[in-house]
């Protein structure tokens, strides 16, 4: 069975691959050490189809060290004391680059194993991780090895490596595959900077496009229906759905519309109407707030109908609820008031509830001040009659500042003419 596109494809030289420009350009660290033919503990961050195994290869040809490949998700210690012992052979003479794949998925147990053999120079390791390393790698493995971050590759990026790709297909098919600009385009900007999806939905559309008189032309609509959704890079556990959701309601607290519904097409496009509701109503109490506090029953409302009528048509009442957020003033007033009363109370900073709160209505006999004393706001002119609430140790703190919006301005102007 012949290797994907994507395999055959591999560059030969850091100038051939595709992306990764701030890593690999001339000058560039990283390209300095493996351009000094030492090999060295590496762990590659970034997200899949960005170049990490080919750059693994390529390191492995360049200091003449033999490659040898595991996955996490599925490899064992037994499969690393493997790898070891192969180093008294033939094909383990001039040592071995182990390149560990998704190393995220090792429990501390096996990378303590791996960081034994990599400790006394059994083996070099590139380890890779679609995750963030700092998170779930070893720290004695991370002291030991240095980080590099990959990035998604630009759509112009991956249009040039779409043509060169087609160029390939014609040699090796004996007649010529031709990438319409369109359908290039479709197949660059949908791929969501994965290049192996790239190589992968270019070979397909050549497949399945129709010869005549000697070459396959890729037409638009073929590209099109076999990019389908790759574009989309999302795992509701891991840092791409984090960072949608981050930047979904940082846009709205930001009161931008057209980045929050981007956002928000992309936590719908992936299914995750959950993530979508959960952070529109906690932005409109956190951000929106007092300033415009008829909001929140607003957005609840609209989440109620999304969740009622589901997807695809929950869309639409969620994008009127994000427009409504983006657009309306914001305080987070109230979000800070909540937040240093809580920090007092943690810190240990309370106290006795003063007397007159307190739900009691008699006194030992020890009390020589009998009597609540609480004074029923109601009672007074304009419902209000100042009395002490917080506990003594903290008597004058205050958590809430009127915020600068209309609404709590005209909140304070009231109070002010109340309490003076």
């Amino acid at each position: 069975m012949n290797k994907p596109l994507a395999d055959r494809f591999r560059p030969k030289t850091l100038d051939d691959i595709v992306g990764q420009k701030h890593l690999l350009a001339p000058g560039k660290p990283l390209r300095k050490i493996i351009e000094s033919g030492e090999a060295t503990n590496l762990i590659f961050y970034g997200p899949s189809g960005v170049g990490k195994t080919t750059l693994a290869a390529y390191i492995a040809a360049k200091t003449n060290k033999t490659l040898k490949k595991l996955n996490a998700t599925t490899a064992s210690t037994a499969d690393i004391k493997e790898i070891v012992a192969s180093l008294g052979t033939f094909s383990g003479m001039n040592g071995v680059l182990l390149y560990l794949d998704e190393i995220q998925y090792f429990n501390k147990k096996q990378q303590q194993t791996l960081l034994e053999y990599i400790e006394n120079g059994s083996i070099t390791l590139i380890a890779s991780t679609t995750e963030n390393p700092y998170f779930y790698v070893y720290n004695a493995i991370l002291s030991r090895a240095t980080v590099f971050e990959f990035k998604s590759v630009e759509a112009d990026e991956v249009e040039k490596a779409v043509y060169r790709a087609a160029a390939m297909l014609s040699e090796e098919q004996g007649i010529e595959v031709e990438v319409l600009p369109e359908s290039a385009r479709i197949i660059a900007s949908g791929c969501g900077g994965d290049v192996r999806k790239a190589m992968n939905a270019l070979e397909l559309s050549a497949i399945a496009s129709d010869e005549h008189d000697g070459k396959k032309t890729i037409l638009p609509e073929t590209a099109s229906e076999l990019v389908q959704k790759s574009s989309m890079r999302y795992d509701r556990d891991g840092d791409e759905h984090y960072d949608i959701v981050s930047a979904y309601q940082k846009s709205m607290r930001g009161s931008d519309p057209d980045a929050a519904v981007h956002y928000l097409g992309r936590l719908l496009e992936a299914g995750d109407l959950p993530s979508a509701c959960r952070r529109l109503m906690v932005c409109a109490c956190e951000d929106v707030g007092l300033a415009y506090p008829q909001i929140i029953p607003i957005v609840k409302a609209c989440v109620d109908i999304a969740q009622a009528v589901g997807l695809p048509e929950a869309r639409i009442p969620l994008a009127d609820a994000v427009v409504m957020v983006c657009n309306a003033p914001k305080s987070n007033s109230a979000y800070m008031a909540i937040d240093a009363a809580l920090g007092d109370i943690r810190r240990g900073k309370t106290g006795p509830i003063p007397r007159q709160l307190q739900n009691k209505h008699y006194d030992g006999e020890d009390n020589p001040n009998k009597g609540q004393h609480y004074l029923y706001p109601h009672s007074y002119q304009n419902h209000y009659i100042y009395q002490q609430y917080l506990p003594d140790a903290i008597r004058d703190r205050r958590y809430y500042e009127f915020g600068d919006n209309k609404n709590e301005q005209a909140f304070k102007a009231y109070w002010d003419r109340v309490k003076k």
